[in-house]
């Protein structure tokens, strides 16, 4: 997590890059916001409210609107599940289902430790290699349910 005097920091120079008056740049500071930080805390989405002379809830309001804002701290790891047509007809839920266990975690959620945090998308993109998930930016296809615990072993429950 981070601190209120280094958000106080991050703020300052993310916000000296532009002007006040400029309403429009409401989402480029949220994205720069969320770039330095990680994620929107509820004091950075402030300090930009005040800064741009809006209310808390417009930003609040353009920050849940838009998925690519985060409000809670995402971990290390962004472990994302494809759930399109090839990977659901190639065992795509099954997939899921052995990642959300591995990971004690649903979609949307973030491990305790702050290392992993679980997405799912509609689409990856990579669908010759379905089924298929990501982890940061890398794509691990042909998954099976024995590839995800060999990714996750780290994480093996005792109850394995």
């Amino acid at each position: 997590m981070t601190c209120a005097c280094e958000i106080q920091d991050i703020m300052e120079k993310v916000l000296a890059n532009h002007t006040a008056a400029q309403k429009d740049n409401l989402i480029p500071i949220l994205q720069e916001t969320q770039e330095a930080l990680g994620y929107l805390p509820p004091e950075a989405m402030e300090k930009i409210a005040s800064f741009l002379g809006i209310s808390p809830g417009v930003v609040l309001g353009v920050a849940t609107f838009y998925a690519q804002f985060k409000r809670v701290p995402s971990g290390k790891m962004k472990v994302t599940v494809c759930r399109g047509t090839a990977c659901h007809v190639r065992g795509g839920a099954r997939i899921l289902k052995e990642v959300e266990r591995r990971l004690s975690i649903k979609p949307g959620e973030t491990t305790e430790d702050m290392e992993y945090s679980l997405e799912t998308v509609a689409c990856i993109g990579a669908c010759a290699l379905a089924p298929n998930i990501t982890i940061n930016n890398d794509v691990h296809g042909q998954m099976t349910t024995k590839k995800v615990g060999e990714i996750f072993s780290d994480r093996t429950r005792e109850s394995d």
